[in-house]
This record gives C-alpha cells, sequence and structure tokens, in this order.
C-alpha cells in the first residue's frame, strides 16, 4: 500500500513538472540510443564473429579469447604501461587543478584574475592533434624550442620523443598544461559557495592566509574532490587512445603500447574484432568494478560518496 502511494506520488509530480522531463527527453533518447543500445554487440567477444555471419549466426567460443588474452605475451607488459601512465597522471593531474584554483581564488585584482583564467582555459580547446603537433616542434631536437634554450645554457640536444623513459612524463605535464586550467572551474565554483564571514572571522583572529587555506578553503571543497576522485579511480586504467597513439613511435612503443591502442591494433587494424572486443570488455568491468570499491571505501571512511 504505501508504494503504491510513492508511485502514484511520483506519476503526480512528474505530471505537474512534464516540461522538466520534456527537456530531459533529449538526452535520455541520446543515452539509450548510443550507450544501452551497443551493449547487445558486446556478446561478439563471446563468439569467432564473422560479418558475413552476423551476431547471431557467428559461432560461440564462450571464455576462448579472455584465456587467449591472459595467455598473450603482450597482455602484461600492455596492462603494466596502462597503470603506470594513469597512477603518474592520476598523482599528477588530479590535485594540479585543485591547486591552482586554491591560488586563483586568493588574487584580489579581479581583472588580473580573468586574465590568467582565460589563458589557462584556452588549452582545453586546442585539440588533441594539435597538442601533439605542438609537442613535436617544442621538443624537435633541431628547431624545438626547448632543446634550444637547451643549447643556449650550454647543453646538447635532446631526442625527447625517442627516450621511452620520458614518454609518461611528456603525457602528463602536457595533459596537466591542457586540463588544469579547465578543471580549476569545479573548485572554483565551491569555493564560491564558502561563506565569506568565515574568512572575515579568522582574519579577526588573527589568521593568516595560509591557515585559511587550509581551514576554510579546503574542507569547503573536500566534498567535490572526493567525487572528482572517485571518478578518476573508477576510470584507472582507461587511459584515452587519441593522445598516446600520436605520440607512440617505434622507439618509444615498449612503453606507450596501452589497453586502448592495442584494441584499435588488434580489432580495427587486424580485423580480430571478437578478441577486441573480449579486451575492450575486460577493461570495462574492471573500471566498473574499481568504481563500486572507491566508491564504498569513501563512503565507510567519510560521508561522501557518489550514492
Amino acid at each position: 500500500m504505501i508504494a503504491v502511494k510513492r508511485r502514484n506520488k511520483t506519476l503526480k509530480y512528474m505530471a505537474r513538472n512534464y516540461d522538466l522531463y520534456l527537456f530531459l527527453l533529449p538526452t535520455i533518447i541520446f543515452l539509450i540510443i548510443f550507450s544501452y543500445l551497443p551493449i547487445y554487440g558486446v556478446q561478439i567477444a563471446f563468439k569467432d564473429f564473422m560479418p558475413t555471419d552476423g551476431i547471431l549466426g557467428s559461432h560461440w567460443v564462450g571464455l576462448k579469447h579472455f584465456e587467449r588474452l591472459f595467455r598473450s605475451a603482450y597482455f602484461w607488459p600492455i596492462v603494466k604501461n596502462t597503470i603506470i601512465i594513469s597512477v603518474y597522471s592520476l598523482l599528477v593531474s588530479f590535485p594540479a587543478p585543485l591547486i591552482f584554483a586554491l591560488m586563483l581564488n586568493q588574487m584580489r585584482s579581479q581583472r588580473y584574475k580573468r586574465v590568467i583564467q582565460t589563458i589557462t582555459y584556452a588549452p582545453n580547446f586546442i585539440s588533441v592533434v594539435v597538442v601533439v603537433g605542438m609537442l613535436m616542434l617544442f621538443l624537435s631536437p633541431t628547431t624545438g624550442l626547448i632543446n634550444r634554450l637547451i643549447e643556449w645554457f650550454g647543453g646538447n640536444p635532446v631526442f625527447f620523443m625517442m627516450k621511452p623513459q620520458l614518454f609518461s612524463t611528456i603525457y602528463v605535464l602536457s595533459d596537466v598544461w591542457q586540463t588544469a586550467g579547465w578543471g580549476a572551474i569545479i573548485y572554483l565554483a565551491a569555493l564560491s559557495g564558502i561563506s565569506p564571514e568565515l574568512h572575515e572571522a579568522a582574519i579577526v583572529d588573527g589568521a593568516s592566509k595560509l591557515r585559511r587555506i587550509w581551514h576554510i578553503d579546503i574542507p569547503g571543497i573536500v566534498p567535490v574532490a572526493m567525487i572528482l576522485l572517485i571518478l578518476s579511480l573508477g576510470n584507472l586504467i582507461g587511459v584515452g587512445f587519441e593522445k598516446v597513439f600520436l605520440m607512440q613511435n617505434p622507439v618509444n612503443a615498449s612503453v606507450s603500447e596501452v589497453i586502448s591502442t592495442y584494441v584499435y591494433k588488434v580489432g580495427l587494424k587486424g580485423g580480430d574484432f571478437s578478441f577486441s572486443s573480449a579486451v575492450g570488455l575486460l577493461n570495462n568491468i574492471v573500471n566498473f568494478i574499481l568504481l563500486i570499491l572507491v566508491n564504498r571505501i569513501a563512503k565507510s571512511v567519510s560521508s561522501h560518496s557518489l550514492w
């Protein structure tokens, strides 16, 4: 009886606010078409898929492709590379926008603050292809700006893109340059919601700027930071394809081959759709499990979680 009353109450609420739900309709349709309907094709990971036979007509092989993946000589190296790049990126890229937002929030000159924001937001709108092209130009051993500076200080040119040990650093630092300014927007929004009275009271009590940041600003943005951290950890082994692929070359392939580039080479270039689907499905399952675990841990140690 209680369930029926709740359902009727919900239906009445939806009827009164039908115009709001109409705004949601395009998003719901988009998610159904592009996020849920494609799940039907996941079954090719358990089949020897032949385009001529179609998904239903292809022969069912069960976990054959997963067993092949675990026995592959490439599996553990690409998993290792993916985790190294992901963890490195998380340790550097995650706190960067937070620190940057705290610094911007302390600026007294609003005009200077807006100029800095505009300059740092701009790289986010640059295509990944263009960013990698800029890296190639700046790090060129003959004409690159960085090597020109090294030579000016008396050093020798460095072949940055030909040094496997520098690949992860170049990837992560260029990502910070491109995304830190844009990522700071969320933290700036959270900081704007902190009552100015707290800062005024702290100033009266003689608190320094660093004390106010530590005891007022940081606690004020912890809920937002926790949500973003959970989402980041939930996608820990989901290193993006485009940038890694564009930065990849035969010399650094040993450290730059990650799951997404491996799926592309095996699935699209090699035509082994079933095997690449098995790799992608395993990757998504691991990310999903990580998201659930991290959310549960965050909920147990604090009051901030996704659900």
